[in-house]
């Protein structure tokens, strides 16, 4: 969620010892002199910043200096990084800088900044100041990253929760959330839509459970919203006030998901009625028509399978969707070549389609059972018409 890299992993050593001198008032100030806040910033236009980010400031309001402290610093130069990123066994990097340069870049690119002050006790801003500051030492500075569980809003909210004493857990988690983790995934991202969709067809049932609001608060901007309902210990509201340092300009996320079952129904049915007619007119198009669907699809089937069974990306474990697109389809390209030259399918790939439909509606049947099932309905709403015309189209010719 960070929206750029401010620091390497090779300076954090120094990063560390350049802190203490220089944000002397914060470390060393007494409870009394401390004010805690959330720093929230809004989506940005890259896809990494789409989700938002948030930092906890420590501000001496004698001194008047003010240190934010965030989650959401990664290292391209770590060794192995793409290859661990792949796996899903990311690792990311705690930061802290003074506030004005934090908050700027995120002010020069349009993103909404907004302060909610906090109303911490001296005790226990202390003690959440001294658990930044041992979290920011080299050993500590590390954590594995996991999109929904362990990001930059989970763990500026793990740490205040950590100072007030587990109010927050407690009174979030009795919350239902407001959407799954798939619907807040593609409201967010579609205005890339080709990579909502690449999301989608790549979550599984995992992505579809109800959510109470603790852990919908794996999103910085439901993090805010749902700090303004807290009440602390002795019945105060834990948030002060909130100030808009910086307005958003740029186009803001839809407040919901976008329903992508009857635009991939449509395609699906376009698809299955083209593959139809260029048979008819157009026997070459057929083929490159049909061969580049059943090359997609099994290469979709087989990063499916890479990411459930060589992957911590638990969310994309299990997927459905695997019936629909899978290695089975590379073995259906020669027949449909065969059949530009009018020639029906073989008895093989007669075998093969007949898995491959009873697959989908397999597929179907899980889609039905009662309880948390994978909301894929849009993949099978598009594959469904697509496979019965392969299967209708190699099945129509003359016999081999």
């Amino acid at each position: 969620m960070n929206t750029y890299i401010r620091r390497c992993a090779t300076l954090l050593l120094l990063l560390w010892l350049a802190i203490l001198p220089a944000h002397a008032d914060v470390a060393n100030a007494p409870g009394t002199n401390l004010e805690v806040s959330l720093i929230t910033y809004g989506p940005g236009e890259t896809y990494w910043e789409r989700f938002g980010h948030d930092a906890i400031e420590i501000r001496d309001t004698v001194s008047g200096e003010a240190v934010n402290f965030n989650y959401g610093v990664f290292d391209f130069d770590e060794s192995g990084f793409l290859f661990n990123f792949a796996r899903g066994r990311m690792h990311y990097l705690m930061d802290a800088a003074h506030s004005e340069d934090d908050e700027r870049y995120y002010v020069e690119t349009g993103r909404s900044v907004t302060r909610q002050r906090l109303a911490f006790t001296p005790e226990q801003a202390t003690a959440l100041r001294d658990y930044l500051l041992w979290n920011l030492r080299p050993e500590n500075v590390r954590y594995d990253y996991d999109y929904y569980v362990t990001n930059c809003s989970t763990r500026v909210r793990d740490a205040l929760d950590k100072a007030l004493g587990g109010i927050l857990k407690t009174a979030l988690q009795a919350k239902p959330g407001g959407m799954t983790y798939r619907q807040q995934t593609a409201r967010l991202m579609s205005n890339q839509s080709w990579l909502m969709l690449i999301l989608d067809l790549g979550l599984g049932p995992y992505a579809d459970q109800p959510l109470n609001a603790w852990q919908e608060s794996f999103l910085p901007m439901v993090l805010q919203r749902e700090l303004a309902g807290i009440k602390t210990g002795d019945g105060r509201a834990l948030v002060i006030d909130e100030q808009v340092l910086s307005p958003n300009r740029l186009q803001a996320p839809p407040d919901n998901a976008p329903d992508l079952r009857l635009p991939l129904a449509i395609a699906g049915l376009v698809f299955a009625a083209l593959l139809i007619a260029l048979q008819r007119i157009w026997p070459i198009g057929y083929a490159l028509l049909a061969s580049l669907y059943l090359l997609l699809a099994g290469v979709v089937g087989v990063i499916l399978l890479i990411l459930w069974l060589g992957t911590a990306h638990h969310s994309a474990w299990a997927n459905a969707n695997l019936l629909l697109f899978n290695p089975l389809a590379w073995l259906l390209l020669a027949s449909v070549w065969r059949a530009r030259r009018g020639v029906s399918a073989s008895r093989f790939a007669n075998i093969v389609l007949v898995v491959q439909l009873v697959a989908a509606l397999l597929a179907i049947g899980l889609h039905l059972l009662p309880g948390v099932v994978q909301q894929n309905q849009p993949w099978l709403l598009f594959a469904l018409p697509c496979w019965l015309a392969l299967a209708f189209t190699l099945r129509r010719n003359r016999p081999a």
